[in-house]
């Protein structure tokens, strides 16, 4: 980890996950989000902190990150991994969809939580989310 406006954590297990989400919030806390919008950061951030813990073995990282944009402050949060990919991203973002017996809601949630976000994955390479919320 670094400054509070920047933090990365490797996530392999629970701890991480929870450490991320809370970094998260507190993030979102002291750039002046909503105590609503707060949570929404820190609910996107555990969903894809735990894709990583259980999809993309050995694990991967998260970032999050404050990012300015023309009058707005915003958060960034970028999740990558060297895992198998996801093989067809269409279906993988529909609700219900789970390769690993979840209830197939993390990535589609993730998406509804967050203002801006997108995925990129290579079979065989891994996978990088970015999402973004913005401060109104």
């Amino acid at each position: 980890m670094s400054d509070a406006m920047d933090v990365t954590v490797a996530v392999f297990d629970e701890m991480d996950i929870a450490q991320i989400r809370i970094a998260a919030r507190d993030m979102a806390n002291q750039l002046g989000f909503s105590s609503a919008k707060a949570y929404r950061v820190a609910t996107a951030v555990s969903e894809l902190a735990n894709n990583l813990h259980g999809h993309a073995l050995p694990g991967g990282t998260i970032r999050v990150t404050r990012v300015n944009r023309a009058d707005q402050i915003g958060i960034e949060v970028v999740s990558q991994d060297s895992g198998p990919g996801i093989p067809d991203i269409a279906l993988a973002m529909r609700d219900g969809y789970s390769t690993n017996r979840g209830l197939g809601g993390g990535l589609p949630g993730t998406r509804r939580l967050m203002d801006d976000f997108s995925i990129e994955s290579q079979a065989g390479v891994g996978t990088r989310i970015v999402a973004r919320i913005w401060r109104p």
